[in-house]
């Protein structure tokens, strides 16, 4: 695997392997997407999931490339990416979101995919490989993301219940049933817009090692369709260990609440994905959930539940980098 060119099944394996991630960030990640419509019992479960794969699958209509460029050159230097890298790297993701996804803990494929780049490339050329401007801000997401949703879902639960102060509870949950469609449709088109363009540039930046790209990095169009139809499908086949946590074990929504927390998420990935910062889907909807359960009492959170899920988010990079270094190593040994 250590060869300058790849043989071309070796090459189509890699691939395979990464979009086999892509499948797995939407089955690990379809909490994100549909656990608040679940909750509310706005949609049942199948019908759920097949609306959001549906949105997860049209991203690509709506957002530039920018996160998949920010994955492909920004974190690791293309130059120190090779089969090995990206090998050690989507193993090290897979592996930790298996490990996660078996516990039920919404932990985030985004940073896993990262933390394995960061892992492999380090095992590879040591610390020079890092882009510093392309990491740092990553990695300052993990804090902004879930702060960002947070803020937004507690302001637009406080605005609109003081708006609808003198509405009736039954009129409430009615008009916000029909507007949670509308939510969480924006909240997974975020989702396919910012988490498929992980592995889109994966794969790019390895068929530009490979020299099928020229000179120039750039994301095919096969790779854009492939990536969000593989996502789509990965959310169609559903995550429900992670709904039950996402849905109701942090706290208890109405749908006012459900669409204040998938709106303020919303637009949480959408000015990440604009900006091509690849944030987690996965903190920025707990964030907002933390964030509507808040605007009633503190107590309504339960702060056990979300504790564990931090833990989780903040062993996520060097756990996955742990795994990923050890596979670059392994792949040593049959190069």
């Amino acid at each position: 695997m250590d060869a300058v060119l790849l043989s071309f099944p070796v090459l189509v394996a890699l691939i395979v392997i990464a979009l086999a991630f892509d499948f797995l960030n939407g089955l690990h990640d379809a909490a994100n997407s549909i656990a608040t419509i679940v909750s509310t019992r706005v949609l049942r479960p199948q019908y759920a999931v097949a609306w959001a794969a549906f949105f997860n699958f049209i991203a690509f209509l709506f957002f530039g490339l920018h996160v998949a460029n920010t994955l492909g050159t920004g974190i690791i230097e293309a130059g120190a990416i090779d089969a090995r890298v990206v090998f050690g790297a989507l193993m090290g993701a897979i592996l930790w979101n298996l490990i996660t996804w078996g516990l039920g803990i919404p932990s985030s494929s985004s940073h896993a995919l990262i933390g394995g780049l960061v892992g492999a490339g380090i095992a590879k050329a040591g610390l020079s490989a890092i882009v510093w401007k392309g990491l740092v801000p990553t990695t300052a997401a993990i804090v902004a993301s879930p702060v960002t949703g947070f803020l937004l879902a507690l302001l637009l639960v406080l605005i609109l219940s003081w708006i609808l102060l003198r509405t009736t509870p039954y009129a409430v949950d009615r008009t916000f049933q029909r507007l949670q469609f509308v939510s969480a449709s924006l909240y997974s088109l975020g989702h396919g817009g910012n988490d498929a363009q992980k592995t889109m540039g994966i794969i790019a930046v390895l068929l530009y090692s490979q020299g099928y790209l020229g000179g120039t990095f750039y994301v095919p169009f096969w790779v854009v369709i492939t990536c969000q139809a593989m996502m789509a499908l990965g959310t169609l086949m559903g995550g429900w260990r992670i709904v039950k946590t996402m849905g109701s074990k942090i706290t208890r929504l109405t749908p006012m609440q459900g669409f204040c927390a998938e709106t303020g998420g919303a637009i949480t990935l959408f000015g990440a994905t604009w900006l091509g910062i690849p944030v987690s889907t996965t903190h920025t909807i707990t964030g907002s959930i933390i964030g509507v359960g808040a605007s009633r009492k503190l107590s309504a959170v339960r702060w056990s539940v979300a504790n564990n899920i931090v833990f989780a988010w903040i062993v996520t990079i060097p756990a996955s980098a742990f795994i990923a270094a050890a596979f670059y190593w392994l792949s040593g040994l049959f190069g």
